[in-house]
């Protein structure tokens, strides 16, 4: 059965059961997946993950179901199990299905001939990205792992107020740790490429950046522990962003767990800092013309110009605090309930370059990676005492690697102390992104 046919069953029989306003959401993954090491495949995955939920409304108040299955059997199950879901909710919530907006951005998100790439070329591409990793220096240990993933969504929503929406996407991401070993010394270092035009991407080059990172961490000293200025490359600033951007959720701020509570419109950074959801955005990873409730998608300022402007919303936070939705109810998967969250949220870029940055900061550390960032960050008080990588750096310019440090801070303290904005944005496998940060200063301690 399709999902049209599904559809019209379900809406019909989900009314003659009691239910008014009712919706189906159905999802389709397709992934594929493949890592090789020492030029055999050692893992290998082709998978499909489909399936619908349910909405609707019945004695007022908001019922969920979802099934993995088309089929005639699957509709009395979902109105069955919405309604019972539904007898659990104590009241009203404020939940709705929406009519729709007045007007949506008509964007692809999906890329044809990325869709016809055959397995045996991906494979191809990632067995030659492990060789020529190896043939960059002898000092190249292994790959932890070597990795290409081709993802693509199909995303639908329907309702019984005339609504009827559906988005498409997809992307192929390369994934390379690389191990280096000089005498006793072990480094190693992560690279990534997402993108959705296969034959854009070139072996030798991803394995010479995957390996040169990794060898450029050979050597590392120990420096003075004590507050530095600091650049956050941009993944690593990303990393952190991410790390609290929960924070921009109006069910947070609601729920009294994020420090943005009654910040609106006023200053919560440097002047230098804007910050922006676009779920418009050509190559974003989680790009959309419309959220999980239906609701068009359009370009939000969360930030401008370090003032707080808005929060992130759908319909029910948007009705508890009297506003209008911005358009970020969010569904984890066709699973889920719909909450809040972002699309590709981002600190805009500015002008300077990544060495012109770094020139700026004379003295300090330059930060390339950030691990601990689930254990070692309070998302409530902004806190955060993070194990890093990075190199020392002297007159302007990289000195030498130091070895594995602790940076410690408060993110919001951070915003406002941020000196400079590079323009080098990027999305480190997140739909949260940021370019290159250079900061007065954080804590490092180096053991």
């Amino acid at each position: 059965m399709n999902i049209q046919e599904f559809q019209a069953k379900l809406f019909s029989q989900a009314v003659c059961s009691g239910f008014t306003d009712v919706e189906i959401y159905y999802e389709n993954k397709e992934i594929f997946g493949c890592q090789v090491f020492k030029g055999e495949i050692d893992q290998y995955e082709i998978a499909e993950d489909s399936g619908v939920s349910f909405r609707g409304i019945i004695n007022g108040k908001m019922g969920y179901a979802y099934s993995e299955k088309l089929d005639d059997a699957s509709i009395p199950f979902l109105i069955e199990n919405a309604k019972e879901n539904a007898r659990m909710v104590q009241e009203d919530d404020g939940e709705e299905i929406f009519a729709g907006s007045d007007q949506y951005e008509k964007a692809s998100f999906y890329s044809p001939s990325l869709n016809e790439v055959t397995a045996a070329e991906k494979i191809q591409l990632i067995k030659e990205i492990e060789r020529e990793i190896y043939a960059v220096d002898p000092r190249i240990a292994a790959t932890d792992y070597c990795m290409v993933r081709t993802e693509s969504v199909t995303k639908d929503l329907m309702n019984n107020k005339g609504l009827s929406l559906s988005d498409k996407m997809n992307h192929l991401t390369v994934m390379v740790e690389v191990i280096v070993k000089d005498g006793e010394e072990t480094k190693t270092s992560f690279e990534f490429v997402v993108t959705k035009d296969f034959h854009s991407l070139n072996a030798k080059e991803i394995a010479k950046k995957a390996a040169d990172e990794a060898l450029s961490q050979l050597g590392s000293r120990n420096i003075e522990s004590r507050n530095y200025p600091v650049l956050l490359r941009n993944d690593a600033a990303a990393h952190l962003l991410a790390t609290y951007a929960a924070n921009f959720s109006a069910e947070n701020t609601q729920a009294g767990i994020s420090s943005l509570k009654d910040k609106l419109g006023k200053q919560i950074a440097t002047e230098k800092i804007t910050i922006v959801d676009h779920p418009l955005l050509k190559d974003g990873l989680a790009s959309r013309t419309f959220d999980s409730e239906g609701v068009a998608s359009t370009r939000l300022t969360l930030v401008e110009n370090g003032v707080l402007h808005s929060l992130l919303h759908n319909l029910k936070t948007a009705k508890k605090d009297s506003t209008v939705t911005t358009g970020h109810a969010h569904k984890d998967s066709y699973k889920s309930a719909v909450k809040v969250g972002p699309s590709n949220l981002y600190i805009e870029p500015a002008q300077s370059s990544f060495d012109d940055l770094l020139a700026s900061m004379g003295e300090g550390v330059l930060i390339t990676g950030l691990s601990g960032l689930h254990s070692g960050a309070n998302t409530i008080s902004g806190d955060f005492s993070l194990a890093a990588n990075g190199f020392y750096v002297k007159d302007g310019k990289i000195a030498f690697p130091v070895n594995l440090m602790t940076i410690a801070g408060n993110f919001y303290q951070l915003l406002q102390d941020v000196e400079e904005i590079g323009s080098d944005l990027t999305f480190p496998l997140t739909p949260v992104g940021s370019p290159s940060i250079l900061v007065k200063s954080l804590s490092v301690t180096v053991e």
